[in-house]
């Protein structure tokens, strides 16, 4: 089934009716800690939740833990729930999603993740209300999950969620921070995901707009805020979302883990430091580090293609504006600014190799083509 999708201000007045249409008998309401209460969505949603019975849930991490996640579950069952609303950012959707693929499932959530092809299709409905811009998390079919320090990742097509609401009224109250960090995740998915070996013309489509609106308005949404701005940077990181749902993230999301995971750098921020690299890095592609059955010529082309899309001239200059946003936006661009130095390096190379995002480069990375591509960014 398509997702459906509610977009512009005022648009979590449709939960009454979807609520009304869908009758939930107890809904499990999964939130962030404080967001909840500072985007404004408590107060919002309170009218349309207010004659139906809620539990909330919001007992987890920033990164989500496999645990945490497990608890959810228990909670969810033991409160004889039957719906889900997540509000909130990334990790609260994520979370909101998996509960929901794991209420259908029985056995140890970690041996599931790792084994994709036992897990039985969700029929928990599920509604997402982002109230940061920029994860996409709210129209993809995967979540992110932690176990210890390492990353990890549970895939279902059920997962994709079958309503969200884009309210960018949500999206107000965000830091600059915030809004830069998950502002830049919006626009480096939609750039890896144009890319990737798995891209399609869909995909790429929807790459198209998440980068143009990221390009246009991430700046002003940060340090000048409008309600235009904001608009366009949550359907940035929807349509970002859409794109990786089809083609996946590639490198520079792989090595981005370990920079959150071990020196708690935002997720969007880690993937930023090094994807004007791998701008450069992919479009020096030849047949013996090509991973794309589509050919060098492919990959030069979709990469000379993205170049255009981003108003420059040459991939040089195209790592050159990303690099311009991130201290526009105020985002360091170099580790060692972030307290990261050479024997750091060996940490993030160490726990940044996850196979399937490596293999979804266009070009193949080694550690020690890795390794040199960190040492130019200390």
């Amino acid at each position: 089934m398509a997702q459906i999708i509610f977009q512009g201000y005022g648009a979590h007045k449709e939960l009454t009716q979807i609520l009304k249409k869908m009758a939930p008998g107890k809904i499990f309401l999964v939130t962030g800690k404080k967001s909840y209460t500072s985007s404004g969505a408590e107060n919002l949603l309170r009218k349309a939740l207010n004659i139906y019975n809620c539990y909330r849930f919001d007992d987890f991490q920033v990164n989500p833990t496999i645990q945490e996640v497990e608890k959810g579950v228990s909670l969810f069952k033991s409160n004889d729930c039957d719906f889900i609303i997540g509000v909130g950012g990334g990790s609260v959707i994520d979370v909101a999603k998996s509960v929901s693929l794991l209420t259908a499932n029985n056995g140890d959530p970690g041996d599931l993740i790792d084994n994709h092809t036992r897990l039985s299709e969700s029929a928990v409905p599920t509604v997402i209300i982002p109230t940061t811009a920029g994860t996409g998390s709210e129209s993809t079919h995967f979540s992110v999950l932690y176990i210890g320090k390492t990353k990890h990742s549970l895939v279902h097509p059920s997962m994709l969620p079958d309503i969200t609401i884009l309210d960018p009224g949500f999206t107000e109250s965000l830091s600059p921070r915030i809004t830069a960090c998950t502002g830049m995740d919006a626009l480096c998915q939609g750039i890896e995901a144009f890319w990737s070996v798995n891209s399609t013309e869909e995909s790429r489509e929807y790459s198209r707009q998440a980068i143009k609106l990221a390009l246009a308005n991430l700046i002003s949404a940060v340090n000048d805020p409008d309600k235009d701005s904001r608009q366009n940077m949550l359907l940035a990181g929807n349509f970002a979302g859409r794109a990786i749902n089809i083609a996946l993230t590639t490198a520079a999301h792989a090595v981005s883990y370990p920079l959150t995971s071990y020196f708690n750098v935002p997720h969007g921020h880690a993937v930023a430091l090094t994807l004007p690299s791998f701008i450069k890095f992919n479009y020096a592609v030849s047949p013996e580090t090509l991973n794309d059955r589509r050919g060098v010529e492919f990959v030069k082309s979709k990469i000379d293609e993205l170049v255009k899309i981003m108003g420059a001239d040459s991939v040089s200059h195209a790592k050159e504006k990303i690099d311009f946003i991130m201290e526009s936006i105020h985002l360091e661009t170099q580790l060692s600014d972030l307290g990261i130095n050479k024997e750091d390096i060996e940490v993030i190379i160490k726990n940044g190799f996850n196979p399937q995002r490596i293999k979804n480069n266009p070009r193949n990375l080694t550690e020690a083509a890795l390794r040199r591509l960190l040492e130019k960014i200390l």
